[in-house]
């Protein structure tokens, strides 16, 4: 295209997290520009957040629906090309839905929907619509992610066996003797608006995701075991899940809010029998390659022997270290190439390197699954689709 894509953002208004991060990560690459929004259920607040970032008032409105029917009445060109959507779970599928059937292609922030009902109606709209439909699963944007991927996709591991995947983190654990003075209770622990699970709703998918796309595996059914330790709390604050994948390969993935002392511990070692990888989140410009009859690799991201998905993700030289804002940028900028090609009236890349609504349905139902198999006395359980 000639110009940037004009991208709308509902949701991530002043003091929101991930609202920022979406933006950073749109911005980075100099070929999208926020143009509009609805940031807030507050019209107030969503003035004061346009003005923040110095929006024409006129292009910042007080509810979702009102930016829908504005922009849709503005020539294309002038008007959004796509809506980036960072609300609250449960509110993600009438967004999306009222976004998509006004016309408009969109990038979701995980998870897809509030349960596995609505993620399955949304599929349906987005292919009714034929609009890009992107979902920020961020951590398959690193390099080295895509460098694990492109190793394993191509038998480099030989047949897979095992694939353990963690993802710890240790800020909540000061609630369970009421040391945190509710400093994090958030909407997330809030089954009216979060869903059936907290902890494994809101990480244990990423990790879910990670395995995926390294791998291709599909689950075949798990046995799981969520806890929530904080008293008073419905929802999961910890996860174990034992997993059998299709075609014989086992897993082990755990999740968790209370690991004390772990920030944001992501981490994947999947054992094949020509090789094993392992990639830490925390690390995350070092691929490990080990093998059991000759020493182990450390592969560094921005080398020359990377592959191409890998290389093509890359900014900066070797030595410079890239992390999560740029590895959610990734996601934004393979969205936009098909986002850019809609606009234009192209046909869509084939195979998009980004999270799409179908990862969006195998996460929903990785989260329906997991609290199936621990409310249920056989534990073992079908993957639910």
């Amino acid at each position: 295209m000639n110009r940037k894509l004009k991208m709308g953002m509902v949701g991530g208004g002043r003091g929101a997290f991930i609202g920022a991060v979406h933006r950073m990560a749109a911005n980075l690459d100099g070929k999208i520009e926020l143009v509009a929004g609805a940031f807030s259920s507050d019209p107030k607040k969503s003035k004061l957040s346009g003005k923040d970032f110095f929006l024409n008032p006129s292009r910042v409105y007080g509810s979702y629906q009102e930016m829908a029917k504005k922009e849709s009445e503005l020539p294309v060109g002038e008007r959004i090309d796509f809506v980036s959507i960072v609300v609250q779970n449960h509110l993600h599928h009438a967004v999306a839905k009222h976004f998509l059937e006004a016309g408009f292609n969109v990038i979701c922030d995980k998870p897809l929907a509030y349960d596995l009902k609505e993620a399955r109606d949304l599929r349906r709209i987005v292919k009714k619509s034929g609009k890009v439909f992107a979902l920020t699963h961020n951590y398959t944007g690193y390099p080295m992610v895509k460098e694990a991927r492109d190793f394993a996709r191509k038998g480099k591991l030989g047949r897979i066996l095992k694939v353990v995947t963690e993802y710890p983190q240790g800020y909540a654990v000061g609630d369970i003797e009421n040391k945190n003075d509710g400093k994090i209770a958030s909407w997330r622990t809030d089954p009216k608006i979060a869903g059936i699970s907290n902890c494994i709703g809101d990480i244990g998918t990423h990790a879910d995701n990670l395995g995926a796309y390294i791998t291709g595996l599909e689950i075949e059914e798990m046995c799981a075991e969520l806890t929530a330790f904080i008293p008073g709390r419905t929802l999961d604050d910890d996860g174990n899940i034992l997993i059998r994948y299709k075609g014989g390969a086992k897993g082990l993935l755990y999740a968790s809010q209370i690991s004390n002392g772990d920030e944001n511990n992501l981490n994947i070692r999947i054992y094949g029998t020509k090789a094993s990888l392992e990639w830490h989140q925390e690390d995350p410009n070092e691929l490990i390659i080990k093998y059991h009859d000759k020493p182990r690799q450390i592969l560094r991201r921005g080398n020359g022997y990377v592959c191409n998905a890998a290389e093509t993700n890359t900014r900066t030289p070797f030595g410079h270290p890239e992390g999560f804002v740029e590895a959610f940028a990734n996601v934004y900028l393979a969205a936009a190439k098909s986002i850019a090609a809609e606009v234009a009236g192209k046909k869509l890349p084939k195979n998009p390197d980004f999270p799409t609504v179908e990862d969006g349905i195998r996460g929903m139902a990785f989260i329906a699954t997991a609290v199936k198999s621990s409310n249920s006395k056989s534990k073992w359980t079908t993957m639910l689709k």
